[in-house]
């Protein structure tokens, strides 16, 4: 590597440059993000767009002293790379090496894990309480954006900042984008704010002005609150307890910087307001924001990307749009991820049908609930990960009162590169004791649809997860059948164990069975397809008859599928020996699925070898 970045061993590095060196270092760093990217595949849009405010914020603060919190995490490759990383920067994503977030454990100048949105004034408002507590003096400075000024909250942090009157400064990098289009009253609230930037100015020779004539600072002041409400409807910002500075070009390094100095000084908190471009300096990307948002490796010479092939997403948007089609009671409800869970054309063909709420899984759930009560069939479909964060709403406002709401999980189990803070493992563990839930995971694409099928006639809440995966054997001219309630299915005969898999792990459980049948090891295959409720007297026959039985799951060991299995032995009094795979109940890291399944033993051979080295090792099949 040759330029100015060669030379970027650590924000340090940063501070002497010139300007015109500052600007060829956003040019070369981009650059180097668009060449890894295109290797790797990541988050390619967003983190072109904050290259400048980078720059910045390391010409400014002094990290890791400061603390610079990065939310959404997916705006950090810049950092990264000023922070020590930049020769590391080539193993983005992949097994062993960065990941595309921030991580306390891999550096210092990482103050915050990151992964899901709407969490940095949080974290803010915390180290600035630490800090005053413990009597230090550092700057405090969360980087918010990117669609996350859309999550519930951020302004529980803010309520808590602006009553505090701690220094510390919020930028807001305003790209109007979050996966897809911001929506909802904020983003309409930033528009107007882009349009005020007048007001910065007058605000200031009107602060010049109170100072300076201390005696007629009250009918100065009444007039200062005048023009705020008069040049930016509602200043929001400013009522909540923060100064708003800006908007400001997000683009320009000088402007930045003096932004960022005159912030610093203010002994209260602060809100920078700047204006950037998502996918800023890639010509693909800022045509495309939403596609090269978050993408695998592609051409970077035209921005071309390599076909999928049919996904479980894919199935499930094109069933549901069917479905809605004719039923207009059934509404599709997502939280910022429309184009990621399959419903962009969902939105575009019934626009009437289709609700996206931003980063409020919260929000989006007990509004479901509501509108179930109201007689509607909501379908709610966000990544298993971000259904997370409305558990409490899960149970209380669907479960418990026993609402007819579809929760579609999509990228359910490994999700590869994203690693262990977007990983769906946690899923059917924290659904399975919620009341009332019944909870599927289809083998196959066909079988998705049946499940779909069977959620949308339901009168309780259903839970369908399905995995970021491609399909297979999809036969789209089939007729979709809805399923029995609680009936698994016997997919293969054998007498020396019986295997139990759930979901994506049906497919290569067969094909261990067949690994294992070559050693004269006869295994039966059950794709369960329920996780809840389970089909108890099909798994205490195939106990009894089989006497070993093994479990098979894509999601963590602790209170999953197999845990489910266990407890219906135990209570049944069945004695059988067992053996349970699952994922660890530790943090799994970034790599490509297939080597993650593989390196915790769920792979078609791994299958086979743990029930070898279980059974039949000394029998030396």
């Amino acid at each position: 590597m040759t330029g100015i970045l060669s030379q970027i061993n650590s924000p340090q590095d940063i501070k002497p440059l010139s300007l015109a060196q500052k600007r060829l270092l956003a040019a070369e760093t981009r650059e180097y993000i668009i060449d890894t990217v295109a290797k790797n595949g990541g988050h390619l849009a967003p983190n072109l767009g904050v290259v400048e405010l980078t720059i910045a914020l390391h010409s400014v603060f002094n990290s890791p002293a400061d603390k610079i919190i990065w939310d959404v995490g997916h705006q950090c490759y810049a950092h990264k790379i000023f922070t020590g990383r930049r020769e590391e920067f080539s193993t983005l994503r992949t097994l062993g090496g960065l990941s595309g977030f921030p991580k306390q454990s891999e550096s210092p100048h990482d103050t915050a894990n990151t992964g899901h949105a709407s969490t940095s004034i949080s974290q803010a408002v915390g180290y600035t309480i630490a800090r005053d507590l413990s009597g230090e003096d550092y700057s405090v400075i969360a980087v918010i954006g990117d669609g996350a000024m859309t999550g519930g909250m951020v302004y529980e942090a803010f309520n808590h900042a602006g009553v505090r009157k701690s220094p510390l400064i919020v930028v807001l990098n305003d790209n109007e984008k979050s996966i897809d289009d911001n929506v909802g009253a904020m983003a309409d609230y930033l528009l107007k704010a882009r349009t005020g930037a007048r007001y910065g100015k007058l605000k200031d020779s009107v602060q010049r002005l109170l100072q300076s004539s201390p005696r007629a600072s009250r009918r100065v002041k009444r007039f200062k609150d005048s023009i705020k409400y008069l040049l930016v409807s509602g200043m929001f910002f400013e009522e909540l307890g923060f100064t708003y500075l800006g908007p400001i070009d997000g683009h320009n390094i000088a402007e930045i910087i003096t932004a960022l100095e005159r912030a610093k000084v203010y002994e209260e908190p602060v809100l920078l307001h700047l204006m950037t471009k998502k996918g800023k300096g890639y010509a693909p990307a800022e045509a495309n924001p939403d596609i090269f948002h978050g993408l695998g490796p592609f051409d970077k010479a035209n921005g071309n990307i390599a076909p999928k092939a049919l996904s479980y997403t894919k199935v499930f948007g094109n069933y549901l749009l069917e479905q809605a089609k004719k039923n207009n009671k059934i509404v599709a409800i997502t939280a910022a991820m429309t184009s990621g869970t399959g419903l962009m054309q969902f939105f575009n063909e019934l626009p009437n049908q289709s609700i996206d709420v931003g980063i409020a899984e919260q929000h989006a759930v007990t509004m479901a609930s509501a509108m179930a009560s109201g007689g509607l069939r909501p379908v709610v479909a966000v990544y298993s990960t971000f259904f997370q964060r409305a558990y409490d709403q899960i149970l209380h406002d669907v479960c418990l009162p026993n609402l007819p709401v579809v929760l579609a999980l999509d990228r359910a189990g490994i999700v590869g590169e994203d690693g262990s803070t977007h990983q769906g493992v946690f899923d059917l563990s924290y659904l399975r004791s919620m009341p009332n839930l019944l909870i599927m995971a289809p083998k196959n694409g066909n079988e998705l649809q049946s499940m779909l099928k069977t959620a949308l006639n339901c009168s309780s809440p259903v839970a369908v997860r399905y995995p970021r995966a491609s399909v297979i054997n999809f036969d789209e001219t089939a007729e979709v059948l809805p399923l029995e309630i609680g009936k698994a299915e016997v997919l293969r005969e054998g007498h020396s164990l019986s295997i139990w898999a759930i979901g994506s792990m049906v497919e290569p459980a067969l094909t261990a069975a067949e690994l294992l049948a070559a050693q004269g090891i006869e295994a039966q295959v059950i794709n369960a397809r329920f996780v809840a409720p389970l089909d108890c007297s099909l798994l205490i026959k195939s106990a009894q008859d089989c006497g070993r039985l093994v479990t098979v799951e894509e999601n963590v060991a602790t209170g999953g599928f197999g845990s489910a299995v266990l407890e219906v032995l135990s209570k049944n009094n069945i004695t059988a020996e067992t053996l349970l795979l699952a994922l660890p109940d530790i943090p799994i890291e970034q790599g490509k699925r297939v080597e993650l399944l593989q390196q915790f033993g769920l792979s078609e051979e791994g299958i086979a070898q743990s029930i070898i080295n279980r059974w039949f090792k000394e029998e030396n099949l």
